[in-house]
């Protein structure tokens, strides 16, 4: 005994990193925890032109560099990482579910970024499946992981107007299913995250630095940690809690890079000052303007606005039921985050 003791104290003498390592990865939440990440996209770049920023940098490209420093990082604190892709090849979508399903995984995390017809967006959103009274955990760690991004990679702040980030449905981008990966997931928290714009011509050339892309799985990490800290929230049953939205018709990719979208902003505001107005052309012109806005960019910012401001106008003209399908896909697709 009094061997084993010696040999173990000569080591931590010669190796002091050793205990602190230990140390530190038992004192982590991870430990144990299965994490499936899902580098988004891959395989492409001979037939996809969409994903492709302005100066040549993929999506793809990106995702996967992230994924893989935040693997080393969720392994170096106990967890077990599960990856549905590692190199760039292409995986379809119902294949990515199953990995995460058959792997047992705690958690889901699709690493994306994103492209708009305006050049000079860089904010971002992350996604969790159905509604939000239903998918609390998702939410709860969509709300930490936007915290997370606006911090780490936006130090603080995002644009001139404040600190916007988007936490939105995924019926908000595909109003008839939501996104394949995170339907297919549904019961096991899960988010699709599309931290910034590589549309942005800025911020592409910080998403090639892998300086950058370590940052960003750091803010990965700190939020899993955090969102492991403490209770997961329960996820109900679909539709079990809030009944079925009506779809809401948006603009789709090719679209969304049109010179209409690109409007979005200009549209919200231009809405926003007829509206204060009392006659009825305004009230029409206001809401087709909302209308619009919350197509061209159905996961902005302003969309959950637009929405709102959609059912007060709706509930002017008389449109009662309408009204109210607004102001219930305005509360249960867009989370207010006032605290970032």
């Amino acid at each position: 005994m009094h061997r084993t003791l010696s040999f173990v104290a000569l080591i931590l003498f010669i190796c002091p990193g050793i205990l602190s390592f230990a140390q530190k990865k038992a004192g982590t939440p991870l430990i144990g925890k299965i994490i499936c990440i899902d580098p988004g996209h891959g395989g492409t770049a001979a037939t996809d032109s969409y994903r492709v920023g302005p100066g040549g940098e993929r999506e793809e490209w990106i995702n996967l560099r992230v994924a893989l420093f935040l693997r080393q990082m969720l392994e170096d604190r106990g967890a077990r990482v599960v990856m549905t892709r590692t190199t760039d090849v292409f995986v379809p979508l119902p294949d990515r579910s199953k990995i995460c399903v058959e792997a047992g995984a705690d958690i889901f995390i699709s690493i994306h970024h994103n492209a708009t017809a305006d050049s000079s967006v860089n904010f971002p959103i992350i996604y969790f499946h159905g509604h939000a009274s239903e998918n609390r955990a998702g939410v709860l760690f969509g709300k930490l992981l936007a915290k997370e991004f606006v911090t780490t990679l936006y130090k603080g702040k995002v644009s001139e107007e404040g600190n916007f980030a988007s936490l939105a449905s995924d019926f908000t981008i595909f109003p008839e299913a939501g996104a394949s990966v995170l339907r297919h997931t549904y019961g096991i928290p899960a988010v699709l995250a599309e931290a910034s714009f590589f549309s942005n011509a800025k911020e592409e050339q910080l998403l090639k630095s892998k300086a950058h892309n370590l940052e960003e799985a750091h803010a990965y990490l700190k939020a899993l940690e955090s969102f492991y800290s403490r209770p997961v929230p329960p996820i109900a049953e679909k539709n079990s809690v809030v009944a079925g939205i009506p779809p809401f018709r948006v603009f789709q990719e090719a679209e969304r890079m049109s010179p209409v979208a690109k409007r979005w902003k200009q549209d919200f505001y231009d809405a926003l000052s007829l509206a204060k107005r009392t006659d009825a052309a305004s009230a029409a012109e206001a809401l087709s303007l909302f209308t619009r806005s919350a197509r061209s960019f159905p996961d902005s910012y302003l969309a959950g606005q637009c929405h709102r401001y959609r059912s007060e106008l709706l509930e002017r003209k008389g449109e009662t039921q309408a009204a109210r399908e607004e102001s219930v896909r305005a509360k249960e697709y867009y989370v207010e985050l006032p605290d970032l």
